[in-house]
């Protein structure tokens, strides 16, 4: 659909794109991600057309987008612009309708295949502004007129659909509505997108295929996964990730790293088992903690992964409860670390000494994702030292492990000041 050949463009004597080469296919939705200042924008606005490469070409559907001319260019790509600013003062159904005018004669008004009104009203009833047709678009919020941008998009129904951080301006709930949306235009009505994104898990789990830029070129392409390794981040980025698996959807999931003044970070100590702490042992390893994890049994993947990171560990036979040995080796790394952290366990008669272990603890985190009470099985002795644990330290989520560390380190008796 979309065919990208050595394209160069400099802005201002500065170089933004150096030799862009690329394709995007019928129906797929490509993510370019990349830092601020990478070229995400200028790519976006030679794929339209309204931007000319100082060498190099675009085509899309066979055909060179300088060659075309301005409506027939927009009979086939349609833009979301990441400024959503309107000078005018039209209601915002008759925003949502300029997208018609590439249609439209100045004899016959609407020309294209479908109703006018039918294709405005089913834009706007899919992307939610509805509610807000007789509204002032100067009059909506910054969110609402993102939206009402991309409905007047779809009412231009075009093949192709390009998006300039299309979520930039919604709230949470908005962002994963518009590219739920977004991914069903892929899918169900065959469309081509290319979206700049900044959030790289976002467009890890829409996307079908990412564009990594950095300093004018494409770094990497291919799937999220190929696109989001480690070392593509750094290089890209300049900082420091740990790419894992989201434990609900299974995407490609980043976690950026702080930056550590020196290379010893404090010692903590983990206690999981049945995966529950594969993620946070990837993550503790990475931001420079020395990390200690037990009990767990022989074969139990958060072992696996702790093996594979070279990190301390306490174990038990396959299948067996913590034994009397092991948990006393496990109080004695809780005792030396500067944190323990109890992670989103199952907890039954086998491992309820990992629990009492933990109050060994000075400094206690718990990483909570589910209700303790969906997951315990070990009665209400398990009950009231798991709400002991939670009151003597912090209770977060998993993406606020690393913030919640750092501070149970900084405030253990065993950490020098």
């Amino acid at each position: 659909m979309i065919q990208i050949r050595d394209l160069e463009v400099e802005l201002g004597g500065t170089e933004i794109l150096d030799g862009v080469t690329t394709d995007i296919e019928d129906g797929q939705f490509v993510g370019l991600v990349g830092p601020n200042g990478a070229g995400k924008t200028t790519l976006l606005r030679a794929i339209h057309g309204v931007l000319k490469p100082d060498s190099g070409s675009v085509s899309v559907d066979g055909d060179s987008v300088t060659s075309l001319s301005s409506k027939e260019a927009s009979r086939r790509i349609a833009v979301v612009p990441q400024d959503t600013s309107l000078s005018f003062d039209f209601p915002v159904e008759e925003v949502v309708a300029m997208g018609r005018h590439p249609y439209q004669s100045r004899l016959s008004g609407p020309t294209a295949a479908g109703s006018h009104d039918e294709l405005v009203t089913s834009a706007m009833e899919r992307t939610e502004v509805a509610d807000l047709a007789d509204r002032s678009i100067t009059a909506v919020s910054g969110g609402e007129r993102q939206r009402v941008l991309l409905a007047r998009a779809l009412a231009q129904d075009t093949p192709a659909l390009l998006l300039d951080e299309p979520t930039a301006s919604l709230d949470i709930n908005h962002q994963v509505r518009t590219l739920e949306l977004v991914r069903e235009l892929a899918d169900e009505d065959g469309k081509t997108v290319v979206a700049a994104i900044h959030d790289l898990n976002l467009a890890a789990h829409y996307c079908d295929e990412l564009r990594l830029l950095a300093g004018g070129e494409i770094r990497a392409s291919g799937d999220p996964e190929e696109v989001l390794a480690e070392d593509h981040l750094e290089a890209a980025f300049d900082t420091r990730a740990v790419v894992s698996r989201h434990p609900v959807t299974g995407s490609t999931y980043v976690t950026a790293l702080p930056e550590r003044p020196d290379d010893s970070a404090g010692r903590v100590h983990v206690v999981g088992g049945g995966g529950s702490v594969s993620r946070l042992l990837y993550l503790l390893s990475a931001a420079g903690y020395d990390v200690s994890v037990g009990v767990l049994n022989e074969g139990d993947s958060d072992l696996e992964t702790a093996r594979s990171l070279g990190l301390d560990t306490v174990t038990e036979e396959p299948f067996a409860p913590v034994g009397e040995s092991a948990r006393r080796e496990a109080e004695r790394k809780i005792r030396e670390a500067d944190a323990t952290i109890l992670g989103d366990v199952e907890v039954g008669a086998g491992n309820l000494a990992n629990l009492r272990s933990a109050r060994e603890a000075d400094s206690v985190v718990v990483v909570e994702e589910r209700p303790f009470e969906e997951r315990n099985y070990a009665g209400s002795d398990a009950g009231a030292l798991y709400r002991e644990l939670g009151e003597r330290g912090q209770v977060v989520g998993p993406d606020d492990l690393l913030s919640a560390v750092e501070r149970a380190v900084r405030r253990s008796p065993a950490t020098p000041p």
